[in-house]
């Protein structure tokens, strides 16, 4: 698979394509990845993924955070796995926002040559997002590319997309994320030294910096694996703000209780895969009452998962 930063940095016979940020690859997602994937194999030609970043909301609505589900990168290697030929990850900017429908399509067909788009029933594309879906089926014809519209992809009544992700993050309800994306939620980052309060309740944790852009679940206490180097390590994670202590935090912090491991993790990268939720983040009367109710997410969290399948990929 190719990863190009770029539409200049390519030039194809032939194509089969789709646009969109795909941020999360989520079932609906794959849905479409599937319809095209079929085609460019039938065809004997590329199959091309053209998104974006940053997000166009980010640059044209300012959206604050941002809240990626994934990162370009981790959204390249999922791409990647589900068998796409090409990625090109292209910088959205203002500029390229005012380019008009027609002249996008031109810059489309000089470098890619598509014979097929494939995309959402709310696409569209240039300027204002004046090449709408009825615009494309118009030009389709006369500029030479079968235009195919996937339907959304319904789970249980709801139609999944990258908000509804988000929403059912922030909510914490990590079974759901699971649901929406058929895979487990996993969130990297790197091992910063902490206040040490875990390791003086006899509760080591990893204080996890992640992404400032990135999003995540909601406060509370979690059942997680922990991925090291390849190895897989069952814990606890807690995000929230430390209600307990006094020297509590403004803005939540990731840590995570790694079960059966003993190790110094510090400056590691290691990624948590968020397995189910335990409880709400609460107050609790002192350290003592704490570490009591820590040892019954222990338990809980062991009895989880033992029995749970583990999936990550798409």
């Amino acid at each position: 698979m190719q990863h190009l930063q770029d539409l200049e940095d390519v030039q194809l016979p032939a194509s089969v394509l789709t646009i969109g940020s795909f941020d999360g690859v989520h079932r609906g997602h794959q849905d479409l990845l599937r319809g095209m994937l079929a085609a460019a194999r039938a065809r004997e030609i590329p199959a091309v993924v053209l998104t974006f970043y940053p997000h166009p909301s980010v640059v044209l609505r300012a959206r604050r955070p941002a809240f990626y589900i994934t990162s370009p990168e981790e959204k390249t290697d999922l791409l990647a796995k589900f068998g796409v030929d090409i990625v090109i990850t292209q910088t959205f900017d203002l500029e390229l926002s005012r380019v008009e429908a027609p002249d996008f399509l031109d810059r489309l067909t000089a470098r890619l040559n598509f014979q097929d788009l494939w995309a959402g029933e709310d696409f569209a594309l240039g300027h204002q997002r004046r090449g709408n879906r009825h615009y494309l089926e118009r030009v389709s014809g006369e500029r030479g590319f079968r235009f195919h519209i996937v339907p959304p992809t319904n789970l249980e009544g709801e139609v999944v997309s990258s908000t509804r992700v988000r929403e059912a993050l922030r909510s914490g309800d990590v079974s759901r994320v699971a649901t929406y994306l058929g895979r487990h939620f996993v969130l990297p980052g790197r091992v910063t030294q902490g206040a040490g309060r875990g390791r003086q309740l006899g509760i080591p944790t990893a204080n996890l910096e992640i992404w400032e852009e990135r999003a995540y679940p909601g406060r509370g206490v979690y059942a997680c694996l922990v991925e090291i180097q390849r190895q897989r390590w069952p814990a606890v994670t807690n995000i929230g703000v430390r209600p307990t202590f006094k020297d509590g935090f403004d803005s939540p912090i990731v840590e995570a209780h790694l079960l059966d491991f003993d190790g110094d993790l510090y400056g590691q990268e290691l990624k948590v895969i968020f397995i189910d939720r335990l409880r709400d983040e609460r107050r609790f009367l002192g350290p003592e009452t704490l570490v009591e109710q820590i040892g019954r997410d222990i338990r809980r969290a062991r009895e989880i998962l033992g029995r749970a399948e583990l999936v990550l990929d798409v």
